[in-house]
């Protein structure tokens, strides 16, 4: 039999055959570790933004980014922490959080049987709470955690874990940037003499990249029909474009979609950032103006990403048996979304009158807009790449066009037009990437 350390100075014993198999998980699970060469890696400004973003979605001192090797913790960031940079991985809380599928939380460590003897509770730091979501690579390793501790014991919320899992969702993501980027010096799918076996892999790790970076599927939504559409320019290219649609609570979801200025593995670092900072901050602000401030705080304070983005960012409280869903829609400097009206037959731009891009310069300045969509009614949110395309190779589509051809198809829902819009694409030759996304109001 084996006898296996957790963080709480007890042990798990497994049998002899059990034990085979853990050791074999274990060693994959380091060499996933090592894939990422993380461990002793300098200090990285995204990571600590990470820390910090943690530490303030849950009001607490003291957030981490960390890393279980074989016998250590090691920390690539520590917020509220003074030079911390590795801990015995029988004392560190991440080694029991790897061990999870989900968040793991300790409301009150002095009295939690699984820490009660543990050196951080009764040492200078002095830990009561602990909360950490596990970070999983794509094929389902668990190799390291995004922490948040405080010196008071406490409840947290199921948004709070929400909030985590997403930041330690986020830390994937960079480390499949900086693996990509590392792979293929950030400038294409592969460098002159490479294999063609290399070239191959870097190739579905770029498309298997992309498909990380925009949500598998769209959730369902309560008398409301969702549909979306992505048309990457270069299937050897990691683009900026993006999209999401996700719950906020039983009744009001949170859309939005966007694109940030320019392509590989740059832009894509900043769409991920992008991404998961509205996520954190629509479970935080009412007002999606707010979230779009947010934002903008995060592009212009991190100095390792100077890029900016256009944005339309908005919630939803679902009313079906009231005529219609509620919308609030904030803009950071996007095309209008348009909506289709059956009933009279229009194609109308929806957007307020101001709104800045967003990341550009600090005092930019959002404003947002109030409707209701209507049984019937689609609203259509689609980037630039399509109003740009020269189908003829000379002057572009337009948002004119897109209008006209959109005035015919009125009467179709969700489905049917992104399925329309999705024909209609490669017809235009365009050489950016595409995002739709479609809202109808079931009637």
């Amino acid at each position: 039999m084996r006898r296996f350390p957790t963080s709480g100075g007890k042990t798990v014993t497994i049998t002899q055959a059990s034990a085979r198999s853990a050791d074999e998980a274990e060693t994959e699970r380091l060499r996933a570790v090592a894939r990422y060469a993380i461990l002793d890696s300098p200090a990285d400004a995204a990571f600590d933004r990470i820390a910090r973003v943690a530490a303030r979605a849950f009001a607490a001192p003291m957030a981490t980014i960390s890393f279980v090797d074989r016998d250590r913790i090691w920390f690539k960031a520590a917020h509220g922490f003074d030079d911390l940079r590795e801990v015995d991985r029988r004392a560190g809380f991440s080694s029991a959080t790897i061990l999870e599928d989900r968040p793991y939380v300790i409301h009150d460590a002095a009295r939690d049987p699984r820490t009660a003897h543990n050196a951080f509770v009764h040492g200078a730091l002095g830990i009561r709470f602990y909360a950490g979501a596990p970070i999983v690579t794509s094929d389902g390793h668990r190799i390291g955690a995004v922490n948040v501790l405080d010196t008071r014991a406490r409840r947290c919320t199921d948004r709070e874990l929400h909030t985590l899992t997403d930041l330690a969702d986020l830390v994937m993501d960079h480390l499949d940037l900086r693996l990509a980027a590392g792979w293929t010096g950030g400038t294409g799918p592969a460098a002159p003499g490479t294999s063609t076996e290399d070239a191959t892999t870097v190739a579905d790790y770029v498309e298997a990249l992309q498909r990380a970076l925009l949500p598998p599927s769209l959730p369902k939504i309560p008398g409301l029909s969702t549909a979306v559409h992505y048309h990457p320019a270069s299937a050897a290219r990691v683009g900026g474009d993006f999209y999401d649609v996700f719950a906020l609570d039983d009744d009001r979801w949170a859309f939005f979609l966007g694109d940030v200025e320019g392509h590989g593995t740059a832009a894509a670092a900043v769409t991920s950032l992008v991404r998961y900072t509205l996520r954190a901050a629509a479970l935080h602000y009412d007002n999606p103006t707010d979230g779009l401030d947010e934002l903008n705080r995060v592009l212009v304070l991190d100095p390792n990403q100077r890029r900016f983005c256009t944005v339309l960012f908005g919630t939803l409280t679902t009313r079906p048996h009231a005529g219609g869903h509620h919308i609030r829609l904030a803009t950071g400097g996007h095309l209008p979304a348009l909506l289709l009206d059956p009933a009279t037959g229009r194609v109308r731009p929806v957007r307020p009158e101001r709104g800045m891009f967003v990341g550009a310069v600090p005092d930019a300045t959002f404003g947002e807009c109030a409707f209701t969509l209507r049984p019937g009614q689609t609203l259509l949110l689609f980037t630039d790449g399509i109003t740009e395309a020269r189908p003829t190779g000379s002057g572009c589509f337009g948002e004119e066009a897109l209008r006209r051809y959109l005035t015919h198809r009125v009467h179709l829902g969700a489905s049917d037009l992104i399925d329309d819009l999705a024909a209609l694409v490669p017809t235009l030759r365009p050489d950016d990437d595409i995002a739709l996304l479609a809202l109808t109001a079931d009637d």
